[in-house]
């Protein structure tokens, strides 16, 4: 609108100098005067014609009739005599970019249902209780802060307060594929570690994740470098080295523990690789293997080692039209622990089915294992971590989701938890509702 408003204000001088130079021609539309004039050396003058190069629209632009205006405001448009002069453009240049982040507010709200008082549910957003609660409110914030870096941080507000969950810069301009973040960030170990709840197929944390690294994820203050390779198919191989230490975050490694972080032993580390491969223009797979070592509270120089590796399967129609997603993911963990005399081990993992069969709907499900604790030579031990944990734990769920728009989604989710120390299963179910605003880019692949 404002365009097209210039262009018709702009027309208006060029109108007038059309009919200042009409009237100069001649009073009644006729031929231009051919009256004589006396040349300098007392002969007889060409006649002179009047061109519209030589009218100033400024200073002889005559007084226009009735007629004349009738015909400019069908020329330029009625309103153009309510047309305004645009401000005057600062010195300095034009209007800059804006230098506000793009924020987005993510809000998470569960009615949750449960056959028991004290359900297994560890995860850090995970609904523990029967009733309505609120998971969180995320606030997501990010943006280039110049040619070199880029800023990122997720606030998460709830009951009890307001936690950093990450905040961390990322460089933009390093040679050779390299790329390197700093601050607080989740580690890159395994798929799902890495993301956020809105980011989820389903409602809670599988419990390998939350048994493994704690109910928040693995993540702490530190830094990481990746390095795209440059072979024929991708590869990204990733190190991080972060504080050890954390409150639901490294429940592997020092955790809760007062340990003083005295050397670079005592961080942890996490190396990792990732791998895709495009199987077809429908179908796309991802292969990662990643690796976390550090120190654990249990004794002297004792460290805990996960290995892990996970896989994601997608098919994604684009040769034609279809709202249709299909995804296998899996994620599969070995943690040895050393403990005074003896090494403990256990294994977890989850394996889960998503499938978007209409634009709007889409339905997924979820098996999910972990072991008991088992020592060097085989034998079932008790851990220290979780001493109720004395047997095989499988948890399944069944979610169907609605989004009546990208920016909203409706979940109903069901589960059954079955503990082998225990006669019953665990049951539950939940109404989930999220909704979102804001400036909030894609999520990886």
């Amino acid at each position: 609108m404002r365009m097209a408003t210039r262009a018709l204000t702009g027309l208006v001088p060029v109108f007038a100098l059309h009919l200042a130079t009409a009237r100069a021609e001649s009073p009644d539309g006729g031929p231009p005067d051919s009256s004589t004039a006396t040349a300098p050396d007392g002969g007889t003058a060409t006649p002179a014609t009047t061109t519209p190069a030589a009218v100033d629209a400024d200073a002889a632009t005559p007084e226009l009739t009735p007629e004349e205006l009738a015909e400019l405001a069908a020329a330029t448009g009625s309103d153009s005599a309510a047309v305004k002069p645009l401000p005057e453009t600062p010195k300095g240049g034009g209007a800059g970019q804006s230098l506000n982040p793009d924020i987005a507010v993510i809000t998470d709200v569960v009615l949750g249902w449960f056959n028991t008082d004290s359900p297994l549910q560890v995860g850090g957003h995970d609904p523990a209780e029967n009733g309505f609660s609120l998971q969180q409110v995320e606030l997501a914030i990010g943006k280039a802060v110049d040619p070199y870096f880029r800023m990122d941080a997720n606030l998460v507000f709830g009951h009890d307060g307001v936690e950093v969950e990450e905040a961390f810069a990322t460089t933009l301009a390093l040679p050779h594929s390299l790329q390197v973040r700093a601050g607080q960030f989740l580690t890159r170990f395994g798929r799902l570690n890495n993301t956020h709840l809105h980011a989820w197929d389903f409602v809670d944390q599988p419990f390998a994740l939350s048994r493994v690294f704690g109910g928040e994820g693995n993540r702490g203050v530190g830094a990481e470098l990746s390095w795209l390779t440059p072979l024929s198919w991708y590869v990204e191989l990733v190190g991080s080295a972060s504080e050890a230490r954390g409150e639901g975050t490294t429940r592997s490694f020092l955790g809760e523990a007062d340990v003083d972080e005295d050397s670079p032993l005592d961080f942890e580390y996490v190396l990792a690789a990732k791998q895709f491969f495009a199987l077809s223009d429908n179908w796309s797979l991802a292969w990662g293997l990643s690796w976390a070592t550090g120190p654990n509270p249990s004794g002297d120089s004792t460290r805990s080692d996960i290995f892990g590796t996970d896989i994601f399967l997608k098919y994604r129609p684009i040769t034609y039209g279809s709202h249709t997603v299909v995804s296998l993911q899996t994620e599969a963990l070995y943690r040895r622990r050393q403990v005074p005399d003896d090494t403990l081990q256990d294994v977890n993992g989850y394996a889960q089915l998503f499938w978007r069969f209409a634009q709007r709907w889409g339905t997924a499900a979820r098996y999910e294992y972990g072991t008991g604790a088992y020592s060097a030579d085989g034998a079932r031990v008790p851990d220290p971590l979780d001493p109720f944990w004395t047997g095989l734990r499988q948890r399944t769920s069944a979610a169907i989701t609605f989004w009546p728009t990208e920016f909203s989604r409706l979940r109903l989710q069901a589960s059954a938890d079955f503990l082998q120390w225990q006669d019953k299963p665990n049951l539950a179910a939940f109404l989930a509702l999220e909704f979102n605003a804001g400036a909030h880019g894609a999520h990886a692949f």
